[in-house]
């Protein structure tokens, strides 16, 4: 496919924007063809325009096209093969087998959510059925469901190029919902993200939906996301990025005339507690595995584990050494682009600045010609230390990790208490460290959106359990997650129906309950019908 470097809006290619850039190959320094048209507010206008038109023309398609149209999504993504892994290659410098990996991960996902809507039970449907004869005053009947919310912004993650990006979680997660999406792709990826758009492009043109259910824009400024987030139109967004640019997303959201939600993850620590008890029995075990996740995709995911935990201790002493041996040897990696490696070696030299904070290993770094290659770096100081300097709870974007040695469980429990909010906290211990450190989990449940026993965060199973979210600062939004089924319950609002006739009443809302899903009815779940 010869790329052309324009938005999408619809079924149509637009390049009215003067203002262009282009991908870079983080491995060469080289600049790759084509030049990438910035959307023009214009653009983005008719983008939502034509989004408002697909919400209300597709209200009246069937979960069973909703859901077909999503797996015709897949296959596409799915047939793009071999010339959609060769430019992402090219354009984040990650592996073949990563990016072969996560293009599965994201055709799965978009399955997933196809045959979530396809049964129908997820629209949470509630009938409270009338009773005139009931004294002092009849009750009415009240029934309530899910509906899709409108025209979502969904904005491409550099980390992720397509389980986080144009056919993402959250693409996906709206589309299934009933939302029309407009993506606004990561500068980083721009081949990669018009490799994919254009075949959901195609698949929505060989369907009876609206051009307008997908649109997708480009830009490098600022002020074009903001554009997208202030337009009138749209009703949500979805976000993976940075703190700074979530936030500034999520305020420019929040300062409408008309507030919209934003379901922004920005970022986090997952911090790791090492017990006792299993620093004593798998010392080496467990820095191995730490060593493996720190360095996975050279740092570049949320849920690196970015902070340890460990009480001052012999064992502890010799999981430092063993650790720092292996990060030693661990070859430098090249990131994403030179925006992201130069953020990770200012927040290293930042965490070097603080007294009392020790490089204790790093790997050995050779000529860097494309300003992208970052060493894994191991770095440790003691509680009173971190306690003192909030800086070290940020966090370091990239293959780095800070060891804290505790004085005793208490004070890791002040510590703990003492940290933002996380998607992510790890704790290696026995059955009996658990028991004994009963207050440290009750501390880490309010800090975290997913607590992991003896293992590590990096790799999020994707399923209807999974909770990926957590507090502020790591979401905008503790109750949502942006990984499994669940993400879908983000772009939707609860509409409630009071002594509607039958004919007026959606199916999913209806006596005879045509689609047959389950539905609390009277406080017990049935599929039954009335």
């Amino acid at each position: 496919m010869d790329l052309n470097g324009h938005n999408i809006l619809g079924s149509s290619f637009s390049s009215e924007g003067t203002d262009t850039f282009q991908a870079v190959n983080p491995s060469t320094g080289e600049i790759l063809t084509p030049q990438y048209h910035q959307a023009t507010a214009e653009e983005i206008d008719r983008a939502l325009t034509l989004a408002v038109e697909a919400f209300h023309d597709n209200r009246d398609r069937s979960f069973q096209a909703r859901a077909k149209l999503l797996e015709q999504m897949a296959d596409a993504v799915e047939s793009l093969g071999e010339e959609l892994v060769e430019r992402v290659v090219l354009e984040t410098a990650l592996g073949e087998g990563r990016v072969k990996s996560e293009q599965g991960r994201t055709v799965k996902q978009i399955r997933m959510f196809a045959d979530l809507i396809r049964e129908g039970s997820w629209v949470n449907a509630r009938i409270d059925q009338g009773r005139p004869d009931r004294t002092p005053s009849p009750k009415p009947d009240i029934r309530r469901m899910l509906i899709p919310i409108g025209p979502v912004a969904v904005f491409g993650a550099s980390n992720f190029p397509l389980a986080f990006s144009v056919a993402g979680g959250d693409t996906a997660s709206a589309l299934a919902a009933g939302c029309p999406v407009i993506v606004k792709a990561h500068p980083a990826h721009p081949g990669t993200s018009e490799l994919v758009a254009r075949a959901i492009m195609e698949t929505v043109d060989a369907s009876p939906f609206h051009e307008g259910t997908f649109s997708m824009v480009y830009g490098e400024r600022p002020d074009i996301s903001i554009q997208l987030v202030e337009h009138p139109s749209t009703c949500a967004v979805g976000f993976t990025g940075s703190r700074k640019a979530g936030r500034a997303i999520f305020d420019a959201a929040s300062s409408r005339p008309e507030p919209i939600p934003v379901y922004a993850e920005m970022g986090s620590v997952n911090p790791v507690f090492l017990l006792p008890g299993a620093l004593r029995e798998r010392s080496d075990t467990i820095s191995e595995g730490l060593t493996q996740s720190v360095n996975l995709g050279v740092g570049q995911f949320c849920t690196n584990p970015g902070l340890v935990f460990g009480i001052e201790s012999e064992p502890l002493e010799r999981f430092i050494q063993v650790t720092g041996e292996q990060v030693n040897q661990v070859p430098t990696g090249i990131m994403l682009h030179q925006g992201i490696r130069n953020a990770y070696k200012q927040g290293i030299d930042t965490f070097q600045q603080v007294g009392n904070v020790e490089i204790a290993a790093q790997s050995r770094s050779g000529a860097d010609n494309t300003g992208t290659e970052a060493p894994s770096t191991l770095m440790v100081t003691d509680a009173d230390t971190f306690l003192a300097n909030p800086r070290l709870a940020e966090e370091v974007f990239g293959p780095s990790t800070l060891i804290i040695r505790c004085r005793s469980a208490g004070n890791m429990e002040s510590v703990a208490g003492a940290l933002e909010g996380n998607l992510t906290a790890s704790i290696h211990g026995t059955d009996e460290d658990l028991a004994a450190h009963r207050a440290l989990v009750r501390i880490l449940e309010e800090k975290v959106g997913r607590l992991i026993f003896n293992g590590f965060p990096t790799g999020v199973e994707v399923c209807a359990s999974m909770h990926h979210g957590g507090p502020y600062p790591a979401t905008t939004d503790v109750k949502f997650t942006s990984v499994g089924t669940a993400a879908i319950y983000r772009f939707t609002r609860p509409i409630c129906y009071q002594n509607f006739p039958q004919e007026g009443l959606p199916p999913e809302l209806q006596d005879r309950n045509p689609k047959q899903i389950w539905r609390l009815v009277d406080n017990q779940y049935s599929k039954e019908s009335l």
